[in-house]
């Protein structure tokens, strides 16, 4: 009979390891921490250092397009693009555009304004 209880209490505490294991071992989904006010999965514009520091963003873009979509033409001083599989062209004064990667940031001197930008699914530039 001992050796009966015995199982019983081996089983009963193996089956409550097992319950705390399943229950510990699912992480909850969890929202990525902003970067700088910009939260994922948006590329944010920042006017100056000071908004970047306090992570207010003046505007921010979340949508892949085909073409660009325009931004407001003014010097923006930091460029923050916080997805994680997807580039963002940005179209300048000039005509010229410049490729920000995934998940990376750009300063860009106030002889610089973006007048386009442009969400490509592409991981790469």
């Amino acid at each position: 009979m001992k050796s009966v209880i015995r199982k019983a209490a081996s089983f009963a505490g193996a089956s409550v390891a097992v319950a705390a294991v399943s229950i510990t071992g699912a992480s909850p989904a969890q929202a990525e921490s902003p970067t700088h006010g910009c939260p994922y999965p948006y590329v944010c514009f920042y006017v100056d250092e000071q908004a970047y520091d306090a992570g207010t963003p003046i505007t921010k873009y979340r949508d892949v397009t085909s073409s660009y979509q325009t931004v407001r033409s003014r010097p923006h001083y930091h460029v923050v693009n916080t997805r994680n599989d997807d580039v963002a062209y940005l179209r300048l004064q000039d005509g010229n555009s410049i490729c920000l990667p995934p998940n990376y940031e750009t300063v860009l001197a106030n002889a610089y304004s973006v007048t386009g930008i442009k969400i490509s699914s592409s991981s790469t530039c």
